[in-house]
């Protein structure tokens, strides 16, 4: 399913064959949290600025509109008019995120709904059941992203569950994947390295989780936290224990140039909310670093937000047009920068691959991130 095509240093440019299509790697997963990308994004749209791959959130599709409603409907697929891959997150973060709302305990994880504050049971079971209904693509296994600060035993304890919580889920989704009524019965697992800072446990999970010959390997628990520098070590301590032969998945990472250092550390999968949610608060990113277009000095600025940028908004608006529209609080103005700023990390992924392939992915990353150093 997955091979490397090419090889320069670590970076590693490959294919991923799936049911709903071929993934060219390294790929930036466009994160469209309740099956569609905040600031009135279609689908079409994604087909316009090169998404290969959506990912959407488990535990919000199981709260709103429900798994089950959209099985009836034919899975996510159908219910979002999407017809290449999707990602689905296990609802594991919100584990981590919703801290004040939940136990955690063997069997799973205790919710309060953060939308009505009903109560939510969710265990590994019950994430790969949701993650089948929807019928996604690939579907990640249930874990605990513990805080990068906690202790060491409370980390200890807690990658140790995620391990037993990983051998359920593969169980479940193999009983699943063989059901007649399944939505997708070529439905693939990926698991979660988590560790927090802790290198010796991070890679011994990872030798752990590699025993299991799952489609692909996360590495998840940054960018939660912790600097820089100490995920970029993570990183460098723990990848080479993933197996090669499978993709392997940052989580929720990150700017450009976290991109640009994972993918030198052979990095294959990215998602991130960044240039959604800059997008939509008038932070945009170009090769020359981010701007900030509620700034006076665009008031009167017809050129585009970039240059030679072929994204919908850059071939028709200018920086002054909407900058008006995000001043005046109208939908277009978050719309056309949302697009822009995924259309900047999609031709990124393109770019990325494409220096690699010539073997020029370290001159490529020199030259990207001098000329954005505002990023």
């Amino acid at each position: 399913m997955f091979r490397v095509l090419k090889q320069d240093g670590l970076a590693r440019r490959g294919e991923f064959k799936t049911v709903h299509g071929t993934i060219q790697t390294p790929v930036f997963m466009n994160v469209g949290t309740v099956a569609a990308i905040k600031g009135a994004v279609a689908t079409s749209d994604l087909e316009q600025i090169k998404t290969q791959v959506e990912l959407s959130n488990t535990y919000h599709l199981h709260v709103r509109p429900g798994d089950k409603i959209i099985k009836q409907l034919g899975g996510l697929h159908k219910f979002m008019s999407w017809d290449k891959p999707i990602l689905t997150d296990s609802g594991g973060f919100q584990v981590f995120s919703l801290s004040g709302l939940r136990k955690i305990k063997e069997e799973g994880v205790y919710f309060n709904s953060h939308i009505d504050g009903r109560k939510i049971f969710m265990g590994p079971e019950e994430s790969m059941q949701i993650q089948s209904n929807l019928g996604s693509t690939i579907a990640m296994a249930f874990d605990e992203c513990a805080p990068s600060k906690a202790d060491r035993k409370y980390v200890q304890d807690s990658v140790e569950r995620t391990t037993r919580w990983l051998e359920r889920c593969k169980k479940e989704m193999q009983r699943l994947n063989s059901l007649e009524d399944t939505v997708n019965p070529n439905q693939m697992l990926f698991g979660i390295n988590q560790g927090a800072i802790f290198s010796d446990i991070r890679i011994e999970h990872a030798k752990r989780i590699s025993e299991f010959d799952l489609d692909g390997y996360a590495v998840g628990g940054l960018a939660v936290g912790e600097t820089h520098q100490e995920m970029y070590q993570i990183l460098d301590d723990v990848i080479p224990y993933l197996p090669d032969q499978k993709p392997k998945y940052l989580m929720g990472v990150g700017t450009p140039a976290n991109i640009l250092e994972a993918v030198e550390r052979g990095v294959d999968f990215f998602d991130c909310v960044y240039p959604s949610r800059n997008g939509r608060h008038g932070h945009l990113y170009t090769n020359q670093g981010k701007i900030n277009l509620f700034n006076a000095q665009y008031e009167l600025d017809e050129r585009p937000i970039e240059e030679g940028c072929q994204c919908p908004a850059c071939k028709r608006y200018s920086r002054a047009y909407i900058r008006h529209l995000l001043k005046a609080k109208e939908m277009l103005g978050m719309r056309l920068c949302v697009l822009h700023n995924l259309y900047f990390y999609n031709t990124m992924m393109e770019e990325i691959r494409d220096a690699i392939e010539k073997g020029e992915f370290a001159e490529y990353k020199k030259n990207k991130l001098s000329g954005m150093q505002n990023s």
